[in-house]
């Protein structure tokens, strides 16, 4: 697990062609329309956590065509499980931003890799669902993002934090089938700093309430 969280990067020459190819010829191809809403609200600066819907796999995708270096100038890094980290596939992933985490025995390497990464304030994607569901309505937020958001602002209490929350609503169900639209909607930034006044544990459940909330209303 620590050498593939080492070889986690964001390629400096294979990351701009994967937005050529993806972001100006295979997104705009497969899908027939896509609607973006609240790109203003994308944090220029700062450490970010964009927490988005999970229906696809698609949605890795579609999140650096709506949030990524063309919109922000920032390239993503993301939090994948472990298998599509292994092979060629892996190669490409983790030379994407993409770093691993095992679902059956998550260990702290990808936590505390997270947390690096939040506190050199760059841009992190969590799932806050947990897995993917292929449709239906939000599912129960797991507390895994509110936890990684504040045990970064312990160790960094300074830190501007904020956290994305992201609807990606498809038109039919997975698999995403050629033609298929899609909207994206981006949501108010919620500030990590407003709840850490509060307990460790009163903080992660507040903050993990209102991500949910905020979910629920974009998801509408």
């Amino acid at each position: 697990m620590l050498e593939s969280l080492s070889n986690s990067k964001v390629s400096p020459w294979l990351t701009p062609i994967a937005y050529f190819l993806f972001g100006g010829l295979v997104v705009p191809f497969y899908f027939k329309n896509i609607e973006i809403e609240g790109q203003d609200y994308l944090p220029q600066t700062g450490a970010v956590i964009l927490a988005p819907t999970h229906r696809s796999r698609w949605d890795a995708i579609l999140l650096a065509y709506s949030a990524g270096r063309w919109v922000t100038g920032r390239d993503l890094r993301y939090m994948v499980l472990l298998e599509q980290t292994q092979g060629f596939q892996g190669w490409f992933i983790q030379r994407l931003g993409g770093f691993p985490v095992n679902r059956d025995h998550p260990g702290t390497s990808s936590i505390r890799y997270s947390i690096e990464l939040l506190k050199q304030e760059q841009i992190l994607v969590l799932f806050p669902e947990g897995h993917i569901f292929l449709e239906g309505d939000i599912r129960p937020i797991q507390p895994g993002v509110a936890r990684i958001a504040l045990q970064t602002l312990s160790q960094k209490p300074d830190l501007d934090l904020k956290i994305v929350p992201i609807s990606i609503r498809y038109d039919r169900p997975a698999p995403i089938s050629k033609g298929s639209s899609v909207k994206i909607k981006i949501g108010e930034p919620i500030q990590v700093n407003n709840y850490t006044e509060q307990s460790p544990k009163l903080a992660t459940k507040s903050l993990t309430s209102d991500l949910e909330t905020s979910l629920k209303t974009l998801h509408t």
